[in-house]
C-alpha cells in the first residue's frame, strides 16, 4: 500500500504541457514540477517557453525543456512531440492547457468575423486533439499515461452578457463555449477509447480567475455570483486539482471532469 504523501508525488515521470508559459499553464507546469516531474513546457514563441522552462527548473530543481508549439497546425504538433519524445523517451503526463485567442473581432455572435471563428476552434478544440492524438500514440505504447484537457465552466452553461456590457468588456464568443464543450466531449469519448489501454483521460474546467487587468467592477460583479464569494487565484487553486489528475492519486479516476469555478456553475 503506497503511503499519503506517495500518491501525489511524480518522480520519474515526463509531463508536458502546452501553453505553459504563463497564468494558468505556468502555475499547473510548476505543481507538476514540485512534485517531481521533469517539464516539458510550450508557448507559440520559443523565447517565452524558455524564460518559463528555465524558472521552474531554477525554482523546483527538476530537469526541464522548452518547445515552440502552435497547436492549429497537426504537422507542428508532431514535430514537437516527436521533440518531446526524444528528451527522455517516454510522455507519462500531457496537460493540454494552450488555448484562448478570440482574434480582433465583436465577441456578439452577428459581428463575429467567421475567420476568427475558425482560428478559435482550431487552438481550442482542434489543437487539443492534435495532441491527444500524438501524445495518445505514444502512451498506448508506453501502456500508460495520463491526459488531462483544460476546458472550461463555458462548457457548462450559457453566459450572461450583460455582466460585460456593464464592465465596458468584450465579452465571450460563441465559438468559445462550443470549443471548450467540444473540449469536454472530446474527453470523455477519449477516456472510452483510451482508458483500456492503460491511460486515464480526464478534464479541468476553470471558473474565471481573477488578474491583473480585469476591471474591478467585473471582479466584484463575478465574484458576487459565485458562492464561495470570489474569483480563482493564480498560482493557488487549480494546482492541487492538476496534481491530483497527474498522480498515482487518480489512478482509478478516468472520463470525468473536474470543476474548479468556486461553485460558479451551480449557483442560479
Amino acid at each position: 500500500m503506497q503511503s499519503l504523501p506517495a500518491l501525489f508525488r511524480l518522480d520519474g515521470k515526463v509531463a508536458l504541457i502546452t501553453g505553459g508559459a504563463r497564468d494558468l499553464g505556468y502555475d499547473m507546469a510548476g505543481s507538476l514540477a514540485a512534485a517531481g516531474a521533469k517539464v516539458i513546457v510550450t508557448s507559440r514563441t520559443l523565447a517565452s517557453a524558455r524564460r518559463a522552462a528555465q524558472a521552474i527548473g531554477k525554482r523546483h530543481h527538476v530537469e526541464t525543456l522548452a518547445l515552440e508549439l502552435d497547436q492549429r497546425e497537426h504537422g507542428r504538433v508532431a514535430t514537437a512531440v516527436a521533440a518531446a519524445l526524444a528528451w527522455k523517451g517516454r510522455i507519462d503526463i500531457l496537460v493540454n492547457n494552450a488555448g484562448g485567442g478570440s482574434g480582433r473581432s465583436p465577441a456578439l455572435l452577428f459581428k463575429r468575423d467567421p475567420a476568427d471563428v475558425v482560428d478559435l476552434v482550431q487552438n481550442n478544440l482542434l489543437g487539443v486533439l492534435h495532441c491527444c492524438q500524438e501524445v495518445g500514440r505514444i502512451m498506448a505504447r508506453q501502456k500508460s499515461g495520463k491526459i488531462i484537457n483544460i476546458a472550461s465552466v463555458s462548457g457548462l452553461l450559457g453566459r450572461d452578457r450583460r455582466l460585460y456590457k456593464k464592465n465596458g468588456m468584450k465579452g465571450q464568443p460563441i465559438d468559445y463555449a462550443a470549443a471548450k464543450a467540444g473540449v469536454i466531449g472530446l474527453t470523455r469519448d477519449l477516456a472510452g477509447l483510451l482508458s483500456p489501454l492503460g491511460i486515464n483521460v480526464n478534464a479541468i474546467s476553470p471558473g474565471g480567475f481573477a488578474r491583473a487587468g480585469l476591471p474591478r467592477g467585473f471582479v466584484r460583479d463575478y465574484s458576487d455570483r459565485t458562492p464561495l464569494k470570489r474569483m480563482g487565484r493564480d498560482g493557488v487553486d487549480l494546482n492541487g486539482a492538476v496534481l491530483f489528475l497527474a498522480a498515482p492519486a487518480s489512478d482509478y479516476i478516468t472520463g470525468q471532469n473536474l470543476v474548479v469555478d468556486g461553485g460558479f456553475s451551480i449557483w442560479r
